[in-house]
C-alpha cells in the first residue's frame, strides 16, 4: 500500500501534482497525503477533516483534490402534512377543487444542515402551526431547467432571420437536443435579440434530474444545426440568460427549475397559540418589511427568510448549494382572513433533483430517504416535484415563524434564549 507520507513528499518535490494523486493511490490514501501536505505547510491540524463517514471514491465524481469532508450539523423538521386530505385548503375551496394533485402527499419530516443557531428551532415552530391548522397546500407550477447559447452574426437583419428560423424549427432543435438523453424533453426555445448577438433560452423538462449537465449537452447539439443552418456562430454555450447561479429578473419572471407555491390557513387561535401574535400584526409586518421594504431595496425577491431554508435543505439534501441565489427568489404573501391567517410563498426557480449530483453521496441519500423521495419517481420527474413542494412548505413555516417573532417583537429574546 502506497505511503501517504511518500506521496506528499513527491508533491512537494515536484514529482507530482495534488490532482494526480489517485492515479497513484486509491481514494483514501490520496486524500490522506493531501491532508498530511497541507498540515505541514500550514500548521492547520486537519484530523476533523479527515474523519468522514463516506467512501472517498463514492465522492469522486463530485471533488477534485479531495482532502476530506466539511462537516454541518443536521437538524430536522416536521412532520408537516402536506397535499393531504386534511391539509386545508384556502378560502373554502375543497381539496378536490384545487386543481391537480400535488406530487407530495402524506406527512413529512425535512432534513436542514446549517450552522446558524435558532433556525431550525424557527422552522419547526412554522411546522408546528401548519400542522395545528391542518397542513399545507403546494404545487409545482412549472417545470423547465434552461440553458441560453449565445451567437454573433453580421448585424440585425442577420439576427431577424435567425430568431425566425428558431421559431420555425424548434421540432429539429429538439430531435437533436433530445438524441443526447433518454430522460430530457425540449419544451420551448426562445430567442432574444441584442443588436448582433442572438440569445436563445432553451427549457427542458429534466424529469427527476436537476438537469442543468444535461441541458449543457443537449443544447449543445442543438447549436451545431443552428450554426449549420443559420449566419449565427456559437460563442458561448451559456450566455448567461439562463441564468444560473446569479440573481437575475428573467428567473422570477419566467421560471427555472421548479416554479413552486405552498399556502396555509392558519385560524386565528393557532396563531395566537403557536405564533404568540395576531393576523392582523404578521399582516401588517409583513407588508412593511417583505413588500415595501423588498421594493425600496430593490430586492427581486419579497420574503423573510426563504434563502436560510433553501440552503439548509439543499445541503442536506445533496442539492447544487450556490443555485440558493435562484431558490431563494421568492415572494411571501400574507393577508388577515375572517377565518385566520392566509399565508404563501411562491417560489420561482427552485432548482432540485433526486437523482445525480450531490444526492449520491451517502449521507445526503439518507437525507433523502428520510423524505422519501431518493431515485427517480414513477411517474418521471414526480419525487423531484414532491421535493420541491415539501421545501416549498419548508419555507413556508420558516416565513410565519420569523414573521410572527418580528410581529410579537420576539426575535432577539429567542436568539438569546437559545443561546445564539
Amino acid at each position: 500500500m502506497t505511503d501517504p507520507s511518500d506521496l506528499a513528499a513527491r508533491v512537494r518535490d515536484g514529482d507530482l501534482r495534488l490532482h494526480e494523486l489517485e492515479a497513484h493511490a486509491d481514494h483514501e490514501t490520496a486524500a490522506a497525503a493531501r491532508r498530511e501536505l497541507l498540515e505541514a505547510e500550514t500548521d492547520a491540524d486537519l484530523s476533523t477533516v479527515g474523519d468522514y463517514a463516506f467512501d472517498a471514491e463514492t465522492a469522486d465524481p463530485n471533488i477534485e483534490n479531495m482532502v476530506g469532508g466539511a462537516q454541518v450539523p443536521m437538524g430536522v423538521v416536521g412532520p408537516v402534512p402536506v397535499n393531504t386530505s386534511e391539509s386545508r385548503p384556502a378560502g373554502d375551496r375543497t381539496a378536490e377543487q384545487s386543481g391537480h394533485d400535488g406530487a407530495a402527499d402524506g406527512e413529512y419530516y425535512l432534513p436542514l444542515a446549517t450552522s446558524e443557531g435558532a433556525l431550525v428551532a424557527s422552522v419547526n415552530r412554522g411546522c408546528s402551526a401548519i400542522r395545528a391548522s391542518g397542513g399545507a397546500t403546494a404545487r409545482v407550477l412549472k417545470s423547465a431547467m434552461t440553458r441560453a447559447p449565445v451567437f454573433s452574426v453580421p448585424g440585425v437583419a442577420e439576427a431577424g432571420d435567425v430568431a425566425a428560423w428558431v421559431r420555425e424549427n424548434t421540432d429539429t432543435l429538439a430531435e437533436a437536443a433530445e438524441a443526447t438523453t433518454s430522460h430530457g424533453e425540449l419544451r420551448d426555445v426562445t430567442p432574444y435579440v441584442v443588436g448582433d448577438s442572438v440569445f436563445l433560452r432553451f427549457a427542458y423538462d429534466t424529469k427527476d434530474a436537476m438537469g442543468m449537465n444535461m441541458a449543457t449537452i443537449a443544447t449543445e447539439a442543438a447549436c451545431e444545426v443552428v450554426e449549420a443552418e443559420t449566419p449565427a456562430s456559437l460563442v458561448a454555450l451559456s450566455g448567461n440568460l439562463c441564468t444560473d447561479k446569479k440573481p437575475a429578473a428573467i428567473n422570477a419572471i419566467e421560471g427555472r427549475g421548479r416554479t413552486v407555491a405552498a399556502d396555509v390557513l392558519v385560524p386565528h387561535e393557532q396563531v395566537e397559540d403557536r405564533l404568540k401574535t395576531t393576523a392582523a400584526a404578521i399582516a401588517e409586518a409583513n407588508t412593511r418589511k417583505n413588500l415595501v421594504g423588498s421594493l425600496k431595496a430593490g430586492s427581486l425577491g419579497a420574503n423573510a427568510q426563504a434563502a436560510n431554508v433553501v440552503a439548509a435543505a439543499f445541503l442536506a439534501l445533496g442539492q447544487d448549494i450556490a443555485q440558493v441565489v435562484e431558490g431563494s427568489n421568492a415572494i411571501t404573501t400574507v393577508e388577515e382572513r375572517e377565518e385566520g391567517l392566509y399565508a404563501s410563498v411562491t417560489l420561482a426557480s427552485l432548482e432540485v433533483g433526486t437523482v445525480g449530483g450531490g444526492t449520491k453521496l451517502p449521507t445526503q441519500a439518507e437525507a433523502l430517504d428520510v423524505v422519501g423521495v431518493r431515485g427517480g419517481g414513477d411517474p418521471p420527474g414526480a419525487n423531484a416535484d414532491a421535493l420541491a413542494e415539501i421545501i416549498a412548505v419548508g419555507a413556508l413555516a420558516g416565513e410565519l415563524s420569523l414573521l410572527g417573532a418580528l410581529a410579537s417583537s420576539n426575535l432577539a429574546s429567542a436568539h438569546e434564549e437559545l443561546g445564539r
